[in-house]
């Protein structure tokens, strides 16, 4: 048996022999490993979705709700307003005065998303900050200690 060896007398790693040795096993190989690949995937997929809903603090479902880059910021939004709604005969000068102040943050967000890059990543960061005084807020009015 001899080998092939180009000019320079290095080794050829693609021949004709190991082209036609490799299609052959991928005929064989790959009715089996393409659908253990496919499933493979949607196991990846499913637990990094729901891995991000977790920590968005949503439902797995409601996940294509959230997405672009002002996707958890709506996620908190809508988490804070499901939690007023949510008080019911509870209702206080705190609960009518954030509801509509978390529709005008969903619009900021929604603004946002149309501006250039600086001026919507400091829309960003004000809502944020905006959100991040209403929780506490509600977790008093609930009776949750926040510290």
């Amino acid at each position: 048996m001899t080998r092939r060896t180009s000019p320079e007398g290095s080794r050829q790693l693609i021949t004709a022999g190991n082209a036609k040795r490799a299609v052959a096993v991928g005929k064989v190989l790959a009715p089996v490993l393409i659908p253990v690949a496919v499933r493979a995937a949607g196991v990846a997929r499913g637990l990094w979705d729901e891995r991000r809903a977790r920590r968005l603090g949503v439902a797995p479902g409601e996940l294509n709700s959230y997405s672009g880059r002002g996707g958890a910021l709506h996620a908190r939004i809508a988490v804070l307003a499901r939690s007023l709604r949510e008080l019911g005969d509870q209702r206080s000068a705190f609960v009518a005065a954030t509801e509509p102040r978390l529709a005008d943050l969903a619009a900021a967000v929604r603004a946002a998303e149309l501006m250039p890059t600086e001026r919507r990543r400091a829309a960003h960061r004000a809502v944020a900050a905006e959100l991040d005084r209403i929780e506490p807020e509600l977790l008093d009015l609930l009776g949750v200690n926040g510290s």
